[in-house]
């Protein structure tokens, strides 16, 4: 059975957002059928998260501090008292994968190291605009992403954002949005709102950029507008605020000030949902400094699954989720209770609410998750059995080497093969087409079952001259060795199998070399599919895209012909290239006719009235599945390939 290590930086005496992640996340790992082992931060205060869990299937919550795991007097865990536990328990029996949220706990951990590559990796508390972003916020997240075997991220901005800005998120990045419990009890029926008061229904901490003190002087403001109501609030979590003494104070305050405002005090998730759903409207409206965030509200979401409509700010999220016209968005005070007053009177604006609040919430159930999580474990842990019978009932793992001075068109197959508790695999990392380390490749080749030759290069002449009768050897040849001269070298006689990229190359390398064709086949190169379907952004069917442009037989004169033809009949049209410039590759640019090629590219570009300020450069990099949220149509304009990715991977982006 696999086995899970959960630790999140959040105190699970407190029902706020990221206690719930923690909750859910446990719950749907439970539910996947993964035997999961909860560390807990703080010192047990109350149960009302903890002891559901512990009668989970399969699930161990760990008291660290009352179990004197460590020796302190302190409430809570520091990030280094965490991973010395997790670490611990890690040497009693290993964990298979460990989910860690908390910027400084997860950084911890990759300090030490003990559980990199096996990390899936949550993180909210990053900076999330570009320019909160600085060069060491980027090193600190280039790290986690490395030794993390997914980023696990809220949403589709999110994951964007991040892999714009750290290389190590792409290809690493995937969904993991909030869960919302199904109730454990039948929703109520309410009564119409002609003739009673509003309820209006909070649950969480108490903070300023929530505006809880501003709920509570909702009923007030409501009653002068001639509309009844009541403000429930559910949670025990009052913040200090450092530079606001009196918060604290006045925000009880108002809790206990009676009349229209009813304080629940803290309560068990459950009893918090059912509370919830016996009201009218939830809120949600926060400060506007939050309107930037890339998070979704878990609470929001519980609110529409408990078929309570939410007041929520307008951001950019909420419109392309909740759609532009829904009734109860508010940026202000004055807008809630504009918000407010509308829904109560107008019944159908109430109805459109409700129903867009219900079917958003849907997306986001339990069921949803664990089908998630099920499909994340079987990514991460491949059976090798299932793909090749062979491997099952071996009595250790099958020896595979992969050799290579280049592994980027090779990287995804080699996690996948690594993942394979069948297979036991190690990389012999050549510094250079030409360039190794002797002693260490010979030591590597004693020691492999199956060697991996990524490139028809010198790494394939040496292997295929060295290789054991025993042995069987993988050669894959893309395009440029076939114009080498080491082709000749080869000892194809010593080569179980040559795999090309394409049919046409297959071809070729038979013809040039006269190796034997059954010895060749066909494997193309892979695209993430998975990693590529994501949602357009609107616009995107007005922009061509372009990855790569170098060198001149990529042809993107062609490119800009198709932009003059369509921007003839729609000047919305424009292009964007995904691309270095000819000029960063220097094998490139020190030919007269590459030169030349592009001056006339670049002239053309300013002296056309179709392409004057049409054509946008975007920097080259491993976003590519974020790029194509915003390309509708990709260009393949090369005089020759051996494997286009392009087009394959706008395909699997909908382009």
């Amino acid at each position: 059975m696999t086995r899970a290590l959960v630790y999140g930086d959040v105190n699970l005496n407190i029902i706020d957002g990221s206690a719930i992640w923690a909750q859910s996340m446990v719950e749907a790992l439970s539910r996947a059928g993964v035997e999961t082992t909860l560390v807990l931060k703080s010192r047990v205060t109350t149960g009302r998260l903890t002891d559901p869990l512990a009668q989970l299937p399969g699930v161990r919550v760990v008291r660290t501090l009352e179990e004197s795991l460590v020796r302190s007097t302190a409430d809570s865990l520091t990030p280094a008292q965490a991973v010395a536990v997790m670490t611990e328990l890690d040497k009693q029996q290993p964990f298979d994968l460990v989910v860690m949220r908390g910027l400084r706990a997860v950084d911890a951990a990759v300090r030490d190291g003990s559980f990199n590559g096996r990390l899936w990796t949550y993180l909210t508390d990053i900076p999330q605009t570009v320019t909160a972003l600085d060069e060491a916020s980027v090193e600190r997240l280039e790290r986690i992403c490395a030794a993390s075997r997914f980023m696990l991220c809220q949403t589709e901005e999110l994951r964007s954002f991040l892999e714009a800005a750290v290389d190590s998120a792409c290809g690493r990045s995937v969904i993991w949005t909030p869960v919302v419990p199904a109730p454990e009890f039948e929703l109520p029926q309410r009564s119409p709102m002609d003739g009673r008061p509003l309820s209006l229904v909070y649950t969480g901490k108490f903070a300023p950029l929530w505006n809880t003190l501003e709920m509570t002087q909702l009923p007030e403001r409501l009653a002068a507008n001639g509309v009844a109501a009541q403000v429930h609030l559910v949670g025990d979590k009052i913040h200090e605020v450092p530079g606001d003494p009196t918060y604290s104070a006045r925000m009880r305050s108002a809790l206990e000030s009676g009349g229209d405002v009813v304080w629940h005090g803290g309560m068990p998730r459950q009893e918090a949902m059912r509370t919830s759903a016996q009201m009218d409207i939830g809120l949600s409206w926060r400060d506007a400094g939050m309107d930037a965030s890339l998070e979704l509200s878990t609470k929001v979401l519980e609110f529409g699954a408990l078929d309570v409509p939410v007041v929520m700010n307008r951001t950019a999220m909420h419109e392309q989720l909740y759609g532009i016209d829904y009734p109860l968005f508010a940026g202000s005070f004055d807008d809630v209770v504009d918000a407010v007053a509308t829904v109560a009177t107008d019944a159908d604006a109430y109805a459109l609410a409700l129903e867009r609040c219900r079917a958003v919430s849907a997306r986001y159930s339990m069921s949803v998750a664990v089908d998630r999580m099920q499909h994340y474990l079987a990514r991460a842990f491949p059976r090798g059995a299932d793909e090749q019978p062979a491997l099952a009932g071996r009595s250790r793992p099958l020896r595979v080497l992969v050799a290579s001075h280049d592994l980027k068109f090779f990287s995804r197959m080699l996690d996948h093969l690594a993942a394979m508790q069948e297979l036991e695999v190690r990389v012999d990392h050549w510094s250079a087409l030409a360039e190794h380390d002797p002693a260490q490749s010979k030591e590597l080749l004693e020691w492999a079952e199956v060697i991996i030759a990524e490139w028809c290069g010198p790494v394939a002449v040496w292997y295929s001259q060295r290789k054991k009768d025993h042995q069987r050897l993988i050669v894959r040849l893309h395009r440029f060795e076939l114009d080498g001269p080491w082709v000749k070298d080869v000892a194809i006689d010593r080569v179980d199998q040559l795999v090309c990229v394409s049919p046409f190359y297959a071809d070729l390398t038979v013809e040039r070399t006269g190796w034997p064709r059954e010895k060749v086949v066909v494997v193309p190169n892979w695209v993430d599919a998975e990693q590529l379907d994501r949602p357009k952004l609107e616009g995107a069917q007005f922009r061509l895209g372009m990855i790569g442009i170098a060198p001149m037989r990529k042809r993107m004169d062609l490119g800009l012909d198709v932009l003059e033809a369509v921007r003839r009949h729609d000047d919305r049209f424009v292009l964007s290239a995904k691309t270095k410039m000819p000029w960063d590759y220097w094998w490139i640019w020190r030919h007269e006719t590459e030169r030349a090629h592009y001056d006339e590219v670049f002239r053309r570009m300013q002296i056309s009235p179709y392409l004057r300020g049409a054509v946008a450069f975007d920097d080259f990099g491993g976003d590519v599945p974020a790029w194509l949220r915003r390309t509708g149509w990709v260009l393949s304009t090369s005089d020759d390939e051996s494997f286009h990715l392009a087009p394959a991977e706008g395909m699997a982006s909908r382009a």
